[in-house]
């Protein structure tokens, strides 16, 4: 995947969100850490409608977690329209990225140029920027 240098690549599960730059290359990233943050958990809505068949089945579907997903959103939301964020690139696991990608605002929406349904999350950071390589 061609990461533009400057990029933003938001890294986030169900419990973290990590926030990090390419400082590299576009096809050789080399990822900087700007920042982890801790989010409110306030739109718990969403995890109601979204359960997935299996989940409900055997209760493995968070609604924390959900919610988490909606909340790395409206963050993301928030930078964009006050001009913060420029390009960008999300990898999450799936169920977080299912919960990220209907909530991001166009403006934001146009701004991303790649997305990976991977939790890359707790993996170092060159493990990171090899998997973004070659996705």
């Amino acid at each position: 995947m061609k990461i533009p240098h400057q990029a933003l690549v938001a890294l986030a599960n169900g419990e973290r969100f990590v926030l990090m730059r390419n400082v590299g290359q576009p096809f050789e990233p080399k990822l900087e850490r700007v920042t982890e943050l801790d989010l409110e958990l306030t739109n718990f809505s969403a995890g109601i409608r979204h359960q997935d068949p299996a989940g409900q089945r055997n209760g493995s579907t968070d609604l924390d977690e959900l919610a988490h997903g909606a909340a790395i959103a409206e963050w993301l939301n928030s930078q964009a329209l006050r001009g913060g964020i420029g390009q960008l690139v999300i990898a999450a696991d799936p169920k977080t990225l299912g919960q990220i990608r209907p909530r991001l605002h166009k403006e934001l929406a146009s701004r991303v140029v790649g997305e990976v349904a991977k939790d890359l999350i707790n993996q170092p950071v060159d493990a990171v920027e090899r998997a973004l390589a070659m996705a």
